[in-house]
């Protein structure tokens, strides 16, 4: 099945968004007002980099800027959070192969036109801005597709582990009580019965 992937119409101000979102104060919503005035992209193709940024989990579905946004503010920890959005959002490109973003551009175009089922000039858009997003990114600082999922698994597979085992060398601690009655040598039938049938009313 063919996969959609992102791409915006013109990649020539992709360095300027993400430089700008480093310099600039994270807003409450990454609007077009946003995109125009702080960071001073008014073009028309401009607006697709507000859904290019949502696919990329920058953004959430209402616009609001993520966690990972912030990381784009950290000169040290940015390249890293594109790389992670883009193995995101090329999901099924790097499922295909861990190193497309080391692909020469011919054997790119035949990978993203092999998943995505796309004509020659629309593979070609999706390639120019996956190609613009690479270049800013490090994949060397990345997890690798499904490494987060494979280190939770793992995780998991510890902590139930330690549940498993018992604590302490085969110790179970158990806890019984012995009770003891001594009765009057001197009763009757009907005292006996009489201090049994209470014991067993403590009890039930």
């Amino acid at each position: 099945m063919a996969s959609s992937l992102p791409y915006v119409p013109s990649n020539k101000n992709v360095d300027t968004l993400f430089a700008k979102i480093a310099s600039a104060k994270v807003p409450s919503k990454f609007n077009h007002n946003f995109l125009q005035q702080t960071i001073g992209l008014k073009g028309s193709n401009d607006r697709a980099y507000i859904p290019l940024l949502r696919t990329l989990g920058f953004l959430d579905s209402s616009g609001t800027p993520t966690d990972t946004y912030r990381q784009l503010k950290n000169t040290v920890a940015a390249k890293a959070a594109i790389a992670t959005g883009m193995r995101t959002a090329y999901a099924a490109v790097f499922a295909a192969d861990e190193a497309a973003q080391s692909l020469s551009p011919e054997k790119l175009k035949g990978l993203v036109a092999q998943v995505a089922g796309t004509d020659e000039g629309m593979t070609a858009r999706i390639v120019s801005t996956f190609n613009s997003l690479a270049k800013l990114a490090d994949f060397s600082a990345a997890p690798a597709a499904g490494a987060d999922d494979e280190a939770q698994d793992e995780e998991k597979a510890e902590d139930h582990d330690r549940e498993e085992k018992p604590k302490g060398k085969g110790l179970r601690p158990e806890f019984h009580y012995n009770l003891q009655i001594h009765l009057p040598g001197n009763g009757t039938e009907e005292v006996y019965l009489g201090i049994f049938n209470a014991l067993r009313k403590v009890f039930q």
